[in-house]
């Protein structure tokens, strides 16, 4: 078992080393483009240097996380989408909690009186408890 992990790391070793070694490019006599660890006698070679990446082309967005907008017609629309959904979600807040109370105002108290087309009315025990479903349903469905 010792000897299989030795042997692993030696080889993972030498393939890293044999990764940072320089290449070599030539172009052969008929025209064909060789790369190679050594470089050929007779020939003249060019060396590739591995170790650093290519240089990356450069892009006309900003890396994500950057918080910089190229476009300032982008920057301006996504600012007024934030500014919405900001405006949403606090009227939904709003909704949440004025459903909530009432409720608990449907549940805890069977007289309740409703204002309706400028009238003050007692409603029923059947519309209190229809009034209490359509709450809860409401509720499920949109504060979380």
């Amino acid at each position: 078992m010792r000897h299989m992990i030795l042997t692993g790391t030696l080889m993972l070793a030498l393939s890293t080393t044999a990764m940072a070694s320089q290449i070599y490019k030539w172009v052969d006599d008929k025209g064909v483009t060789h790369f190679g660890a050594q470089p050929p006698q007779d020939q003249q070679a060019t060396t590739i240097n591995t170790a650093t990446p290519p240089p990356r082309p450069a892009t006309s967005t900003p890396a994500p996380g950057t918080g910089e907008q190229a476009d300032p017609e982008q920057a301006a629309i996504d600012k007024k989408v934030k500014e919405d959904v900001a405006k949403q979600e606090a009227e939904r807040k709003q909704y949440c909690e004025t459903a909530r109370t009432n409720l608990a105002q449907l549940e805890n108290n069977p007289r309740v009186r409703i204002e309706d087309g400028g009238e003050v009315r007692r409603i029923g025990e059947d519309e209190r408890q229809e009034r209490i479903t359509e709450l809860k349903k409401s509720i499920a469905e949109n504060c979380k």
